[in-house]
C-alpha cells in the first residue's frame, strides 16, 4: 500500500452511548447513518464505525450489543457506497461486519484482545490498521510506564514491529497493514508529544501510518486554563486541525478524526503551503 498524495481522512463514527466525544449522539442506525454520509459530503475517503467505548476506564459492552449497534450502520454505509472501516477489537464484529462490506478492519488492540481477528483479516482480503495497545480501557493507564532506555519511542516502534511480524505470520500482507501509534491508549501527554516528533522512527518500520489525535486528552492538558483545568473536549478542534496541517508535511497515510470539514481545510492549507515551496 502506498501513500497518497495527502493523508486519507478516516472519520469517526461512534455508535456508543459513552465515548468521550460524542457519545450518544449517533444511537439510533437512521442518526449513525445520517452522519456517516455528512462526513463523506464533507470530504471523508472512509468512515470508521466502532461499537465499543475506548475512553479511559471504559468498561466493554457485551459481544451482542456491539454487534447490534454496529452492524446496521456498516451494512447502511456500504451499500451506499461508503469505504467502511469497522473499529473493533472482537474476531466476531470483525467477521461479521466484513462480510456486510467493510473494508478496513481497525483494531485499536492489533490483535492481542483477541488474536483470532488476525485470522479474519488474514482469510478476508480487507485491510487491518493495527494500534499500539497494551491493556483494556479500564486499566490502560496503568501501563502509561516507558522507563526502559528509548523511552516510549523505542517501546512504541518495538511493540508495533511485534505486531506487524503477528500479522504477517498470520498470512496478512504487508499491502494490506496499517500502523496506529495509539496515541492517548497507555500514554501520558507527553508520551504523546515525544511519540508525534518521532513519526519518522515508526515511518522507517516500513508500514502506513495511521495517526488519531482528534480532541484527545493531551490537547486539553496543552490548553488547560490557568488553574490547571484541561480544555474540554469540544474546543480543542482549532489545537488539532494545527497539527494536521503539521502531520501532513510527516508523510502519514491516514488521520482518524471527529470534524472532517476543519480537517480537510487544514489539510489544503498545508498542501497549497507545500506548492509554493
Amino acid at each position: 500500500m502506498t501513500g497518497p498524495a495527502r493523508p486519507l481522512v478516516m472519520g469517526i463514527l461512534n455508535v456508543t452511548p459513552d465515548s468521550f466525544s460524542d457519545g450518544g449522539r449517533w444511537a439510533t442506525t437512521e442518526d449513525a447513518v445520517a452522519h456517516g454520509l455528512d462526513m463523506v459530503a464533507e470530504g471523508a475517503d472512509l468512515v470508521d464505525v466502532g461499537g465499543e467505548s475506548t475512553r479511559p476506564g471504559a468498561e466493554r459492552p457485551p459481544l451482542g450489543e456491539e454487534l447490534r449497534r454496529v452492524l446496521p450502520v456498516v451494512a447502511a454505509l456500504a451499500d451506499a457506497g461508503v469505504m467502511v472501516s469497522v473499529d473493533t477489537m472482537r474476531a466476531e464484529v470483525a467477521e461479521a461486519a466484513v462480510g456486510v462490506g467493510a473494508r478496513f478492519v481497525n483494531d485499536v488492540s492489533g490483535g492481542l484482545a483477541d488474536p483470532r481477528v488476525l485470522e479474519v483479516v488474514a482469510r478476508s482480503g480487507v485491510t487491518m490498521v493495527a494500534m499500539h495497545w497494551r491493556a483494556h480501557s479500564a486499566r490502560m493507564q496503568d501501563f502509561a510506564t516507558y522507563d526502559e532506555e528509548g523511552g516510549v519511542v523505542d517501546a512504541v516502534t518495538r511493540e508495533l514491529a511485534a505486531r506487524a511480524e503477528a500479522m504477517a505470520a498470520a498470512g496478512i500482507p504487508a499491502a494490506r497493514t496499517v500502523l496506529d501509534p495509539g496515541l492517548g491508549f497507555a500514554k501520558r501527554p507527553h508520551h504523546n508529544w515525544e511519540l508525534l516528533r518521532s513519526l519518522d522512527r515508526l515511518s522507517a518500520l516500513g508500514f502506513p501510518l495511521l495517526v488519531g489525535a482528534s480532541r484527545k486528552s493531551f490537547l486539553g492538558t496543552l490548553l488547560a486554563d490557568e488553574d490547571g483545568r484541561p480544555r474540554p473536549t469540544g474546543e480543542r478542534e482549532h489545537a488539532h486541525a494545527a497539527l494536521v496541517a503539521l502531520l501532513a508535511e510527516r508523510g502519514v497515510w491516514g488521520l482518524r478524526v471527529h470534524d472532517v470539514r476543519a480537517t480537510r481545510d487544514a489539510l489544503e492549507v498545508a498542501a497549497r503551503m507545500q506548492e509554493a515551496r
